[in-house]
């Protein structure tokens, strides 16, 4: 079966497709431009976001699986209204109220195509029923009482990185926030509240590690087709929840590490899921500069480290949250790091094959949902 995977870096698009002699770089398009976030979609469109630092942030959009791209509207903010204090609790700075990153892009469920979500830094989520054509910020969470206690983690402001919505309701979001923790909607982002209780941030004073609404969250999925399961990567944890993100049990027992940016569910078995380990917090990279990736087929009651095919001698990759994937069949996997590595697994991560090591710092890959980009070629 043909597959595609798109890689978004620091400086392009690369287009990676699967042939009888493996994977290989069948393009690279956009070059020079920081790809912040991309969507692949099942009709072959792919949607990207350009990160152009002074020149602002810019969507492009695809229709033939990357060969052409077109300008597309970007979400904006409303004006900050006068007397309105929006400041970060951590840093004691004043929040920003126009958009600076597009950290996440999803659609919005089988059922409803044309509708898209996209999280931000500064912690604003967008809403758009007509495909990207026009952006509504949704406005119920960005004035939310509990949004003023949301803080800037790794990066200077709040982000939205993770969207989960729920493939047995679309009215029903979930995103995960850093640092904001977990929230929901059960009507389509009318109304949102606080949810994840059982998240641990070591980081925080002890009278307030278990607030739901300060944890730093680095990446949250949810299994396709148990939904129920959610995993979570968190600065200094694994979590699991089998109610949908209401609560949380933390997995602690992991070698070498339990920090990390990254974690795929399998879409069909929600007791699989893949993490890439690192050591904290300055150091960022893996541990003893061996890179694995670990697995657990249990729920995390046990994990297995895998590393055919992966550096074990002066590894210093980072993989972002958005830098690891699985296809929707769950039997192929991939990877990139910050030092351009890019590496694939059709054997559920068993064994690893290494596309390049000579790419720009990744952001994030993401697998095509299905060959019709191959049969428009």
């Amino acid at each position: 079966m043909k597959k595609r995977l798109y890689a978004g870096t620091r400086k392009g698009l690369i287009i990676v497709d699967r042939k009888k002699s493996g994977w290989k770089i069948t393009d690279a398009t956009l070059l020079g431009d920081p790809i912040s976030m991309l969507l692949p979609e099942a009709d072959g469109c792919v949607t990207v976001a350009q990160a152009l630092g002074h020149f602002g942030v810019k969507i492009k959009r695809s229709q033939d699986g990357g060969e052409t791209f077109e300008d597309r509207p970007v979400p904006s903010y409303p004006e900050k209204p006068e007397g309105v204090e929006d400041i970060d609790p951590i840093h004691n700075r004043p929040i920003p109220w126009d958009l600076k990153t597009i950290w996440s892009l999803e659609t919005g469920g089988e059922d409803r195509p044309d509708e898209l979500w996209c999280g931000t830094l500064p912690g604003g989520l967008f809403h758009s029923s007509d495909r990207g054509d026009t952006w509504q910020l949704v406005d119920s969470l960005w004035r939310h009482e509990g949004r003023k206690q949301w803080m800037g983690g790794g990066a200077e402001y709040p982000g939205i990185h993770s969207i989960m919505v729920d493939p047995r309701d679309s009215d029903t979001v979930r995103i995960a926030v850093s640092c904001g923790g977990v929230w929901a909607t059960y009507d389509r982002g009318q109304t949102w509240g606080v949810e994840a209780v059982g998240l641990r941030a070591e980081y925080a004073p002890p009278e307030f590690a278990k607030e739901p609404n300060g944890q730093d969250v680095h990446r949250a999925v949810q299994c396709r087709e148990s939904p129920d399961t959610v995993w979570m990567q968190h600065h200094n944890g694994i979590f699991l929840s089998r109610d949908s993100g209401r609560t949380c049990t933390e997995i602690t027992d992991v070698d070498p590490s339990v920090f990390g940016f990254a974690v795929v569910v399998h879409p069909k078995d929600p007791d699989t899921a893949w993490f890439v380990p690192g050591i904290k917090d300055q150091f960022r990279y893996p541990a003893d500069g061996q890179l694995v990736v670990t697995r657990t087929r249990d729920g995390g009651q046990t994990f297995k480290k895998l590393k055919k095919g992966l550096p074990q001698k002066h590894a210093y990759d980072l993989v972002y949250r958005h830098g690891l994937d699985i296809d929707r069949n769950g039997e192929s996997l991939a990877f990139g790091s910050t030092t351009g590595n890019l590496f694939v697994s059709d054997d559920e991560g068993a064994s690893w094959d290494c596309v390049s090591h000579t790419l720009p710092p990744v952001y994030s890959v993401r697998f095509a949902p299905s060959p019709a980009w191959a049969a428009a070629a």
